[in-house]
C-alpha cells in the first residue's frame, strides 16, 4: 500500500551499508557516522572505481586501465547510451528510495562496479535493484550490472520479476534503526526532511 507522506529518504548505499552492519562487517558507530554523512577520507579502491568508471564512460585517463578490461566493460554498455547518471527514485509505503544509475539505454540500465573478491549473484539482493521500478516508466525492462576485478568483467541481470522481499524486510529493519537512534542522528534528511 502507497502513502504520500514520506517519512524516510534512503539511498542504496546507505541500506547496504546496513547490510554490512547487520552482518557485523561495520559497527553501530560507523553506520551511525555513514546515516550523519560525516566525511570520510576516500579509499584507494574507491578512487580507483570511480576514476574507471570515467575512464569507461567517458574515455578520461583510460590508460591508467588495461585496454581488456575497458573493452570488455563497453562491450556489455547499451548502443545507445541514452544518458549517464541518471537520478531514480521509487516510494514503497512511506520510504523514497533514491539514487543514480551509471547508464541508461532503450530498454537496460548498467550500473559499473568494481571489486577486488567478485562472487556471483552478489547483486541479486541490493538495494539498487529498486531502479527497476523507477526506470520502468522510462523503457527500462533490466537492470545490468557490469562488474570487474582488474583482472576479469562479468555482469548479472535482473528483471522485473525480481523478488524484493530481502530487500523489503531490509528497509524495514533500517526504519526500525533510525526510529530507535533517532537521538543520535544529525542529518536530518534521512527522516524525509
Amino acid at each position: 500500500m502507497f502513502s504520500n507522506t514520506v517519512k524516510y529518504k534512503l539511498y542504496p548505499t546507505l541500506l547496504n551499508r546496513f547490510d554490512r552492519f547487520e552482518k557485523g562487517y561495520i559497527s553501530e558507530t560507523e553506520l551511525l557516522n555513514n546515516i550523519n554523512r560525516l566525511p570520510v577520507p576516500q579509499t584507494e579502491a574507491q578512487r580507483k572505481g570511480v576514476s574507471f568508471e570515467e575512464a569507461v564512460i567517458k574515455g578520461i585517463d583510460e590508460e591508467e586501465f588495461d585496454p581488456e578490461i575497458i573493452s570488455g566493460v563497453r562491450a556489455l554498455l547499451p548502443r545507445p547510451m541514452l544518458k549517464t547518471q541518471v537520478y531514480c527514485e521509487y516510494q514503497i509505503e512511506n520510504v523514497l528510495l533514491y539514487g543514480y544509475v551509471d547508464v541508461l539505454g532503450k530498454i537496460v540500465a548498467v550500473d559499473i562496479k568494481t571489486t577486488s573478491n567478485y562472487v556471483p549473484g552478489c547483486y541479486a539482493d541490493s538495494h539498487q535493484n529498486f531502479y527497476l521500478p523507477a526506470l520502468r516508466s522510462k523503457g527500462i525492462r533490466s537492470l545490468k550490472y557490469v562488474i570487474t576485478d582488474f583482472k576479469k568483467v562479468y555482469q548479472e541481470e535482473y528483471d522485473h520479476s525480481i523478488d524484493f522481499s530481502a530487500q523489503m524486510r531490509q528497509i524495514k529493519t533500517f526504519c526500525e534503526f533510525l526510529e530507535t537512534h533517532r537521538h543520535k542522528i544529525t542529518d536530518v534528511r534521512v527522516f524525509g526532511s
